[in-house]
């Protein structure tokens, strides 16, 4: 093989391994090795991923996470957005027991999960909404299902529970694929009748909006 020939063979080997290279990227880094490559060099380590990059996030932290008195703030989510519905109990009520077609009193901040910026809270106007929950979105009446009165809880809504891709309120800030975060008091549980009007909040919109 002349020097020009063996010139040649080598830049196609090159092509090769540059095509191929994106495959490995999706490997684990358990399955590399440092194994000699087509050229006769050694393979490099593919770093793996970032768990925090690929994990999917839960529940974020809350500031006043049990201290009823005081409005909570969540922090904006960490990771990938969870795809179903989140709920954590901050502080576990005694009381009755609210279903997704009560018609709830509640305090409530609501913040975007990418962010941690808040879009409506109660807690700004002092005063408390009373609405029924089949008037609002369908991941937040599933969120307060199984609350008790006196409780507090954390709810994650992914889109398609929330606005999907449809939606949003971008007077709000709210994008159509925005993952939603509210943190809810269930001051008191009324009857399951949804027939009633909500107080003009975001959650209580009669138009099916938070």
């Amino acid at each position: 093989m002349t020097v020009f020939s063996r010139d040649v063979a080598a830049r196609h080997r090159r092509r090769l391994i540059g095509l191929v290279l994106p495959a490995v990227l999706l490997v684990p880094m358990a399955a590399c090795s440092s194994s000699d490559a087509p050229d006769g060099t050694k393979a490099a380590p593919v770093a793996a991923p970032s768990a925090a990059a690929t994990a999917v996030g839960g529940a974020p932290a809350v500031e006043n996470a049990t201290d009823l008195r005081r409005k909570p703030v969540a922090a904006a989510g960490a990771g990938e957005a969870p795809s179903e519905l989140v709920t954590k109990d901050l502080v576990t009520g005694d009381g009755k027991v609210a279903t997704d077609s009560s018609t709830v009193t509640i305090h409530y901040a609501g913040t975007i999960w990418k962010t941690g910026k808040q879009f409506d809270a109660s807690w700004d106007r002092s005063t408390p909404e009373t609405f029924p929950l089949q008037n609002t979105v369908t991941g937040f009446g599933q969120g307060i299902a199984g609350m008790k009165e006196g409780g507090r809880r954390l709810i994650v809504i992914p889109p398609d529970l929330g606005y999907g891709p449809m939606g949003g309120q971008p007077a709000a800030g709210i994008e159509a694929d925005d993952t939603l975060v509210f943190i809810v008091d269930l001051l008191a549980v009324g009857s399951g009748d949804a027939t009633g009007s909500g107080s003009g909040g975001a959650a209580g919109s009669t138009s099916g909006q938070l």
